[in-house]
């Protein structure tokens, strides 16, 4: 199984590139969300809103927690972010990579690795009266030492 952390660009991605993705989706690009995207989509790597917060605090000092939240809820009505809620801790973390796959959560790093469909096959057997519309499959284990 190949695991990899978020979906990172091979270089960080220029202002101008972020402002032409939010953009591209309709997202009106502030200052403060392309703050906010220049940390999520180049730097973080499943992060929750806390930290997102502390890394704007660092970086783009008085943005409210309300512009955060407000900020992270149109990226994922958007499409350009996917929220998932930690089932071990309910905690809310922010993924960018908005393909279809599942994670696996290394119990000794506390580390979130996305895992790609093919590598993790789901059967289902449903009566037919069931329409599923989405499968959420969450891994938890630790990565051996090599």
């Amino acid at each position: 199984m190949i695991l990899k952390q978020g979906q990172k660009t091979s270089s960080p991605m220029t202002t101008a590139q972020i402002e032409k993705r939010l953009n591209d989706v309709g997202v009106s690009a502030t200052a403060q969300r392309i703050a906010i995207c220049k940390y999520i989509l180049c730097e973080a790597d499943h992060p929750t809103a806390e930290d997102i917060k502390n890394w704007t605090d660092l970086n783009f000092p008085k943005l409210s927690r309300a512009t955060v939240y407000n900020t992270l809820e149109i990226l994922v009505q958007a499409g350009l972010l996917k929220e998932l809620k930690l089932p071990h801790t309910g905690k809310i973390v922010y993924d960018t990579n908005v393909e279809e796959h599942f994670h696996f959560l290394d119990s000794a790093t506390g580390k979130l690795f996305d895992v790609s469909p093919e590598e993790c096959q789901v059967t289902l057997a449903m009566p037919k009266d069931i329409s599923v519309q989405g499968v959420e499959v969450f891994l938890r284990g630790k990565i051996s030492a090599k």
